[in-house]
């Protein structure tokens, strides 16, 4: 069942999620998104994993205005595809390029290469972004490496470390703290202030990790 909640004076949050990850509901989640961004009483939307949180000036739109208008529109929306790419992400797996190697083997039952493989095998799609600019919640991820994220997070992790957290896998755009695990890392610089498109991933695009040469 669809909920939607206020996010302080001038935010709704539509939660869709029903259970696991629902692929059907996502692409709905940006449906929704894209046709209220063309609307002049909307500040932004931001799409999550199976949730979309809309921003609005509260002093010039009615909340109970705002939260009929999403209503009807996600009633509306269908689960229509994106435009899509396939992106290859070439990885150095473990050493101290991937510190938490080790434990996500020792989690998931396996030897740290079947991880490695584990990883490799997943067909991973583009669900959300943010957190941090350019920072992707992918899905796909074989459910064996589902390890909790970290109780206690890492205060520095570097640019362009490849992740897992629970049922999502990611990649760092920039360093930072993170509770994620860290399996490796890539040289693809996510985002670039400075480019026409600084995210270097778009909602739906497909990735690919393999392992760097």
């Amino acid at each position: 069942m669809t909920r939607i909640h206020m996010a302080g004076a001038g935010g709704l949050l539509l939660d869709a999620a029903d259970g696991p990850f629902n692929n059907t509901t996502q692409r709905r989640i940006w449906a929704t998104s894209r046709e209220l961004n063309t609307r002049q009483d909307v500040v932004q939307t931001i799409p999550g994993v199976n949730n979309l949180l809309v921003m609005f000036d509260a002093a010039e739109t009615d909340p109970s205005d705002m939260e009929i208008l999403l209503r009807d529109i996600w009633t509306r929306a269908s689960a229509e595809k994106v435009p899509s790419r396939e992106i290859e992400v070439p990885v150095v797996y473990g050493g101290i390029f991937g510190e938490d190697l080790a434990t996500v083997a020792r989690f998931a039952g396996l030897s740290e290469e079947e991880t490695i493989a584990a990883h490799m095998a997943g067909r991973y799609s583009v669900a959300a972004i943010g957190a941090m600019a350019g920072f992707v919640y992918l899905t796909g991820l074989d459910p064996r490496l589902a390890i909790p994220r970290r109780d206690s997070p890492r205060l520095r992790v570097e640019e362009g470390a490849v992740v897992i957290g629970g049922g999502h896998a990611g990649m760092m755009p920039c360093t930072s703290p993170s509770g994620w695990h860290i399996l490796g890392r890539t040289d693809l610089c996510l985002f670039d202030a400075f480019r026409p498109e600084p995210g270097l991933l778009r909602l739906g695009d497909t990735i690919r990790f393999v392992r760097a040469a």
